[in-house]
């Protein structure tokens, strides 16, 4: 079985950018507008046409038989408008990824967008993620360490500001990809350079708190390859060492950290599979994702990376099992739940 833990609903019906637009131009005449959730008219056929010769195309070409599936994270925008926008904009976009999983229950599984907002609290992120787990049968979410879109104005990961979303993912059980959404600041590219290196800060902003201590159960996937992290594990071993108090790195993070193999080329697998422990990786090609071309080297999609996985030496055959589906199955413990193969 393959699990691609890391997938986007990024050919979403015109409606639902309608929607956004309309939210975006109350607020260019009230940036506080508190606004109203409203309806998007979108119909079922028009959610198969958005996904029949797009996902559920490549997943039957790749092999892949189950997507963990979220909103298109350039389209979270935290930092447009206010609480409200963020609040009524995400559960639109949730309940649309669980109609998704309703019309094919055996292709998507639903992870949660959550309402984040600049300044805000979390209480509407942990009020729609226990909606989205208890309700929808969600088996994740998608956590933004900066919701400011780049200018990190916000606190770092290991404040007290998080805890009481972290509680109710442990109290949940499911895990949060650490993913940003569109960069804002011009200094960034959003997939280029605001995605990875907010993989990597997220990361080292762990390994200088009390996080991973303090919620021993709790389970983070670092997409992207972990951005710099695989790369860098040598120098990420010598802070931590350098840190009073602190275990050994992997003493540290592997409890708790895992890494999705959206990287896009053969050494770079290659490095990850030799660098962290096949228990912590996970497969993902984020389709539809960032990098939707043909490499001219390989004739192939830059974003098949089952292909990278199975022609690398750095794994055995049944390290590769687990990294198709052993550790999603661990890490997602709602994907028992929700899959009659458990």
């Amino acid at each position: 079985m393959i699990i691609d833990c890391h997938g986007h609903y990024t050919t979403a019906p015109d409606a639902l950018g309608a929607y956004r637009d309309a939210q975006k131009a109350a607020l260019a005449k009230d940036p506080m507008k508190p606004g109203a959730k409203g309806l998007i008219d979108i119909s079922d056929q028009q959610i198969r046409d958005s996904l029949e010769g797009n996902q559920l195309r490549m997943q039957a070409q790749r092999g892949t038989d189950l997507t963990v599936f979220s909103p298109r994270a350039s389209w979270m925008g935290h930092h447009i408008g206010n609480a409200h926008t963020s609040k009524y904009w995400t559960e639109h976009c949730n309940e649309l990824i669980h109609r998704i999983t309703r019309l094919y229950p055996s292709n998507f599984v639903g992870v949660a967008q959550l309402p984040q907002s600049p300044g805000a609290s979390l209480d509407n992120s942990i009020a729609e993620l226990d909606r989205c787990v208890s309700q929808f049968g969600f088996v994740g979410c998608n956590l933004n360490p900066d919701p400011s879109g780049g200018f990190w104005t916000g606190p770092p990961l290991g404040d007290r500001y998080w805890y009481p979303f972290y509680e109710k993912m442990c109290e949940l059980d499911v895990p949060a990809m650490i993913h940003v959404s569109a960069a804002c600041n011009p200094a960034f590219h959003t997939t280029g350079s605001h995605y990875l290196a907010a993989d990597t800060t997220a990361f080292m902003q762990m390994l200088t708190s009390d996080l991973l201590a303090d919620f021993p159960t709790i389970k983070f996937i670092i997409p992207h390859g972990g951005g710099a992290v695989p790369y860098h594990w040598g120098r990420f071993r010598g802070l931590v060492q350098a840190m009073k108090g602190k275990p050994p790195l992997e003493e540290l993070v592997l409890h708790s950290v895992y890494f999705d193999t959206c990287v896009y080329h053969q050494p770079g697998i290659d490095l990850l599979l030799d660098v962290i422990p096949a228990e912590n990786i996970l497969f993902a090609s984020e389709l539809l994702g960032a990098v939707r071309g043909v490499d001219p080297l390989s004739g192939h999609y830059y974003d098949d990376t089952k292909r990278y996985i199975d022609a690398s030496p750095n794994a055995t055959e049944r390290e590769k099992e687990m990294i198709f589906s052993g550790n999603a199955k661990r890490v997602y413990a709602g994907l028992k739940a929700t899959r009659s193969d458990g």
